[in-house]
């Protein structure tokens, strides 16, 4: 009996598991959001929160999580000064449909807060002044005369 027992083995072993989990949660930091089945979401979902907190108070230790360093850049620069405010609750799974292939459920998972975006001031258009030419006109061709053959 499975009775208490944490976490889903997605019938792979350790090693495994390990390497799935990583590569979802560096697609989900480099990408913004990852489209996956809804098992794999659900536990990728606990990994992501703790990575983001541990960013968030600055802790070092997330260097030896085994993470890609422009993923942990972007962790560290990008991400966790988007949730300051925001105590826990990053990201959200949105359901999208169905696999076709074998009809397990697809979810969207993507952070509950966008990039931060600066929008800059439109800058005013310079007016230029044409300057009126005086145009020449194109000669005007005749249009030639059809040869005509004796017979």
């Amino acid at each position: 009996m499975r009775k208490n027992i944490f976490g889903r083995k997605f019938n792979r072993n350790k090693n495994q598991r390990a390497a799935l989990i990583r590569g979802l949660v560096t697609s989900m930091i480099i990408n913004e959001r990852i489209k996956t089945t809804e098992a794999k979401a659900k536990s990728v979902k606990g990994e992501i929160e703790k990575l983001v907190t541990k960013a968030k108070k600055g802790k070092k230790e997330l260097v030896s999580k085994n993470i890609y360093p422009n993923a942990l850049n972007k962790l560290f620069n990008d991400i966790s000064k988007r949730f300051v405010g925001r105590n826990g609750g990053y990201t959200r799974i949105v359901r999208v449909g169905e696999r076709l292939g074998d009809k397990a459920q697809l979810v969207l998972l993507e952070w509950v807060e966008g990039p931060v975006t600066v929008v800059a001031q439109p800058k005013e258009a310079k007016v230029v002044k044409k300057v009126a030419t005086k145009s020449k006109k194109a000669p005007t061709r005749k249009p030639r005369a059809k040869k005509v053959t004796k017979k």
